[in-house]
């Protein structure tokens, strides 16, 4: 096999991809907190870069939160490859995905209430779930296995659960996330066409332990 020919970044480059890491993950913060009103500044400062540092990456701060919500949904969707597993049932695929992503709301807060905040670029965003989800449910369509004839349309009902569902394991602390988020998926099935019984077993399935997730 020939070898990687892509050049190692050189100090520079390594030291402007920390700048920009810091400058995206402080940002994060401040959406994860409902505060974006805060001046450049502030970020700088919680980054620990100089303000000049910014401009070398964002124009404005608008662009840096845009890129802040596109790193989440990233992680995001990284997390769900890194978890998913072989299955010949996209029924099954489409609701493990939802049922880890359920789950990561208490496992991962911090990406949590980035995608909270940034609500439905969830449900429509190119990065993340949207896409997983659309190719699962029209793989399920597409075998018989559900019913809804708009992928899109699905996705939009999925994902506005699971902001729902997100709000509402925030909000109460004392809510078992696990069993909240497999009888929504239980329901969902239900709602894509599966049995009652079906639905009730595809959403009990055992899942991957997110006990070592690293830090998103």
């Amino acid at each position: 096999m020939a070898a990687d020919s892509t050049p190692e970044p050189n100090r520079l480059e390594r030291r402007k991809m920390r700048t920009r890491t810091a400058l995206v993950r402080a940002a994060q913060t401040f959406i994860a907190d409902g505060n974006l009103n805060v001046p450049i500044l502030e970020i700088t400062k919680a980054a620990d870069v100089g303000m000049g540092s910014f401009y070398n990456h964002f124009q404005t701060k608008d662009e840096l939160f845009q890129a802040a919500v596109d790193d989440a949904l990233e992680a995001h969707g990284a997390v769900l490859d890194s978890l998913g597993e072989p299955s010949d049932d996209p029924a099954e695929k489409f609701v493990r995905s939802f049922r880890l992503t359920g789950r990561l709301h208490r496992k991962a807060p911090q990406l949590s209430r980035v995608l909270l905040r940034s609500g439905l670029e969830l449900i429509t965003s190119d990065r993340g779930l949207a896409p997983r989800a659309i190719r699962d449910l029209q793989a399920a369509v597409d075998a018989g296995r559900f019913t809804s004839q708009d992928p899109e349309l699905a996705v939009v009902i999925a994902g506005g659960a699971l902001l729902a569902l997100g709000q509402l394991l925030l909000d109460r602390p004392d809510r078992d996330d696990a069993a909240a988020t497999d009888q929504i998926a239980e329901d969902l099935l239900r709602t894509f066409g599966l049995t009652p019984d079906e639905a009730r077993a595809l959403s009990r399935t055992p899942l991957p332990s997110l006990d070592n997730l690293p830090a998103v």
